[in-house]
């Protein structure tokens, strides 16, 4: 499977009452993250006529990220079937390489003119589904 990573800092704003990174950031994370890695791969052609959305988040906290924490965050796509891909992305501290959270996520594939569901095509599995 293609991995696609990035790093990140915490930052104030980031954080909920308990001083921990707030649960609705992570969830801003794992889609900015999917996006960049979709928009980093894919051929213009296909960005331009595709659209993804969320069916499902399942999300697994392991511990807490807390101000000034830097995040390693790695996402890949797990497998597909017929519109649904499942993405996983993993979330560590870069300092210790503790996992902070993991999450498994179903995306549809639109068509972005109709909204209907298009099936994912060997082109896009072998773009995402390969080692890079």
């Amino acid at each position: 499977m293609g991995t696609f990573e990035k790093t990140i800092k915490v930052v104030e704003d980031d954080l909920d009452d308990l001083n921990h990174v707030n649960n609705v950031r992570y969830v801003q994370w794992m889609q900015d993250i999917a996006k960049e890695h979709w928009r980093a791969k894919a051929p213009k052609d296909l960005i331009n006529n595709t659209v993804w959305v969320v069916l499902t988040h399942h999300i697994t906290y392991k511990s807490a990220a807390k101000l000034d924490d830097v995040i390693l965050m790695k996402t890949y796509i797990d497998k597909t079937k017929g519109p649904v891909s499942v993405r996983i992305v993993e979330m560590y501290n870069k300092e210790n390489n503790q996992l902070l959270v993991k999450s498994k996520t179903e995306w549809c594939l639109l068509n972005s003119e109709t909204f209907k569901p298009m099936r994912i095509s060997p082109e896009i599995e072998s773009i995402f589904l390969t080692q890079t």
